[in-house]
């Protein structure tokens, strides 16, 4: 769904959503520009350190639209189509363990043009688990979703059509990034 295909249901809260989305960041991207015209797809279980990613490393140049955050998919098409037809930066902060999940993010960003980075998050059940015990309030998960993720998970693969895709890992001094290796 395009955002013009919804225009008659944007009211309220909705349209001032969408008015503030478009204001984030005037003069921020050039058009045409594709090193800017970026959509990030995150991959990993809860607990596993996307959010945390995001916060330290794309929090000052990336929209961010998580399913914890704007609760509908509904809500989430209407953010990722304002971030393509303005060309502004954004990063799916979802668990996307399946191939499906993450074909409808990367046919849309190529569409319009957009480079699509994909970094997955290797993390332990049991290391995701511990985390997890230690947040509090809505922050903490019931840990059948995290086992879920793990049954559910496909290790996302090159020829998914990704522009780049990398690993990281979360350790004592913090995250490490690593270039991708498809397994046979």
């Amino acid at each position: 769904m395009l955002a013009s295909d919804v225009r008659d249901e944007l009211s309220g809260p909705n349209l001032a959503l969408g008015i503030l989305l478009l204001q984030a960041s005037p003069g921020k991207f050039r058009f045409g520009s594709s090193t800017l015209m970026e959509a990030v797809i995150l991959i990993g279980a809860p607990g596993s350190g996307k959010s945390s990613y995001c916060r330290e490393r794309l929090f000052h140049t990336h929209i961010r639209i998580s399913l914890d955050l704007v609760r509908t998919r509904f809500r989430e098409r209407l953010l990722i189509d304002a971030c393509l037809s303005t060309f502004q930066r954004f990063v799916v902060d979802n668990t996307n363990p399946s191939r499906l999940e993450r074909s409808g993010y990367v046919a849309a960003a190529k569409a319009k043009g957009f480079k699509v980075r994909v970094i997955y998050f290797r993390s332990k059940v049991d290391e995701c688990l511990r985390r997890n015990a230690s947040r509090q309030g809505d922050q903490r998960v019931p840990d059948v979703a995290i086992l879920s993720f793990a049954k559910k998970l496909e290790p996302p693969r090159l020829d998914e059509g990704f522009d780049e895709l990398l690993y990281v890992g979360l350790t004592e001094n913090g995250f490490r990034e690593e270039e991708w290796r498809d397994v046979v």
